[in-house]
């Protein structure tokens, strides 16, 4: 597995090495930071988002430099302490953040996400009632789809278990798989890249309804000229040969599918989002 992932990663590098040829280093560039919520450990986590960041920097001659966090609420942070200028977030929906001047310009082309609890398949766990009193790991008091929603769940359902937050859903599931905890929010596109990366089995307790995925998204503060250069980088990635190779390899490194590219999306595409804060408990908001 190990040696897989290390030649994985030295052809990604070959490819941005290859797309800086191809396009050239803009003089002085404008720089921006780019933040997306931590869905994987760090270093995975920089492993996917480096290599895109490298071609849409050079493709558009605004450069974007990575800042990530161990977890998601400090990545959040980050964009409330106006310290970010492009997100790849699901956590601006409630109706108090979208107040701030954030715009949605794309998201990913993956399946719908759908919050899950999930225990490994061997549990002998079989149903949510079982999980009452019980520790449960989630990723982080701002994750939506692996926190939120099936918390807001449980409570609904006056099953009262006690939050395990582990920063990001790699560390949740580490948490669950050595027996720390009895399970697991979960991100249906993580749940199955995690089982990919790491043959893992789970079962899963309990789904919800669909969400789409993370949207990118840019600040009112970037010009509009500059936010349409690296919006148009972004979606036209997988028509380029370069760009549609780098966006493969990463993808398989995560666990993704291998034409998870991106398209472009607006605000309406996050109704699901809006809907769950309309009848959230205040605090889940």
């Amino acid at each position: 597995m190990q040696r897989s992932l290390k030649k994985r990663r030295f052809l990604i590098a070959g490819l941005v090495l290859l797309c800086m040829h191809s396009y050239g280093v803009a003089a002085d560039p404008v720089t921006y930071s780019f933040s997306p919520v931590p869905q994987y450990d760090i270093s995975l986590t920089a492993a996917y988002w480096n290599p895109i960041l490298a071609y849409v920097s050079e493709k558009s001659g605004v450069r974007l430099n990575l800042k990530i966090s161990r977890t998601s609420a400090e990545t959040t942070n980050y964009v409330l302490a106006r310290e970010v200028e492009f997100i790849f977030s699901n956590h601006l929906f409630s109706p108090e953040r979208e107040k701030l001047g954030w715009k949605v310009f794309g998201r990913r082309q993956t399946p719908p996400l759908h919050a899950q609890i999930v225990v490994p398949a061997e549990s002998p766990i079989k149903n949510l009632q079982q999980l009452d009193g019980r520790e449960v790991a989630f990723a982080g008091p701002e994750a939506f789809v692996v926190y939120k929603v099936p918390y807001a769940y449980l409570l609904s359902k006056s099953i009262q278990v006690k939050p395990v937050f582990a920063g990001n859903q790699t560390a949740a599931f580490a948490q669950l798989f050595s027996g720390k905890v009895v399970a697991s929010g979960g991100n249906s596109q993580l749940v199955e890249g995690y089982s990919k990366r790491e043959g893992k089995k789970f079962r899963i307790l309990w789904t919800s309804e669909a969400y789409q995925d993370l949207a990118l998204m840019v600040s009112d503060r970037v010009p509009e000229k500059q936010a349409q250069s690296v919006a148009n980088a972004f979606l036209s990635m997988n028509k380029d040969p370069v760009g549609r190779d780098i966006l493969s390899e990463v993808s398989k490194l995560v666990g993704l599918p291998s034409d998870a590219y991106f398209i472009p999306a607006n605000g309406t595409d996050y109704e699901a989002y809006r809907r769950f804060y309309r009848s959230a408990p205040a605090e889940l908001q």
